[in-house]
């Protein structure tokens, strides 16, 4: 591949000419000077400058959606040539949303990593929102995501089931509650996690059913990982919806509890999601590893 097109793909995917030159180890003139040439050849810019900030134009945009391809292509091939050795190689890009990086992905990748030593790995975390962005933006080529919500542009492939459950510190006022109705969930103080996030989109799917929106329940946070909100239970009479792959330890060690809500249940299925018509590759051996 012209190694002024990974140029351009890696500023294209940072916006920033300083971190293409970190990831690439060159220096920012060189940079520029790629850039440069690039434009020259198709006669038209490809990012507006704008100070500091950089975007893509127009042709930018079709460039960068072309290079995606290339590498997509690149990975492939290497991928299908090292199968003729049985050697396995190569760099896998994951991203998982939060929940799944947290607590399903660390043990898999501690073993797959043990098993292919010649894969290299990387992990972008943050919420589904984010994760299916980074994958139509080309900067991971798999994702893991949990929730509801599907982009069509994206192909999704269950993997694992997951419950919602409502949850509070055993030392803590609403420890005496076994179990709640959904008009008790309502008015009871809630801390729960952030707009964007598959586990709000699984909660707020699962009342809508029973005619409830986020609006009439009574939050009293809303935190960006799960850690924040077992934090937050320790030192507040309030109640969070987790999942319980989240709170296992917790759990028995007696420190949460889990409060049964009459006739309310939160499930979800995390899945695996990749950009529509990519097959092959590390991203397939690795889902395979996972389905085990």
């Amino acid at each position: 591949m012209d190694f002024r097109l990974k140029v351009f793909h890696s500023v294209a995917t940072n916006l920033s000419f300083t971190k293409a030159s970190k990831e690439l180890f060159i220096s920012q003139p060189a940079i520029s000077k790629h850039i440069h040439e690039l434009e020259l050849q198709y006669k038209t810019p490809l990012f507006d400058r704008n100070g500091s900030k950089i975007a893509l134009t127009r042709a930018g945009e079709l460039l960068f959606s072309h290079t995606n391809r290339l590498l997509a292509a690149y990975r492939q091939m290497d991928f299908e040539m090292n199968l003729l050795t049985d050697n396995l190689s190569g760099e896998l890009h994951l991203g998982a949303s939060t929940t799944i990086a947290q607590y399903v992905l660390p043990p898999v990748l501690s073993t797959f990593i043990c098993k292919f030593p010649d894969i290299r790995v990387s992990l972008l975390n943050g919420n589904s929102h984010d994760i299916e962005q980074a994958l139509r933006d080309g900067k991971i080529t798999l994702g893991l995501v949990e929730g509801d919500a599907r982009q069509n542009t994206l192909h999704y492939t269950p993997f694992m089931k997951d419950e919602l459950v409502v949850v509070t510190h055993t030392g803590r006022a609403f420890a005496r509650y076994e179990e709640l109705t959904l008009d008790e969930l309502c008015r009871l103080p809630l801390v729960l996690r952030e707009n964007g996030s598959g586990t709000l989109e699984v909660l707020k799917n699962a009342l809508a059913g029973h005619q409830i929106k986020l609006s009439q329940l009574n939050i009293l946070m809303q935190l960006g990982s799960t850690e924040s909100i077992k934090l937050f239970l320790e030192n507040t009479d309030v109640l969070g919806i987790v999942s319980i792959r989240a709170v296992t330890r917790e759990l028995m060690s007696g420190q949460l509890k889990v409060i049964d809500v009459e006739g309310f249940t939160a499930e979800r299925m995390f899945s695996f999601v990749r950009l529509q018509g990519q097959n092959g590759g590390l991203e397939e051996n690795f889902i395979r590893y996972m389905m085990k």
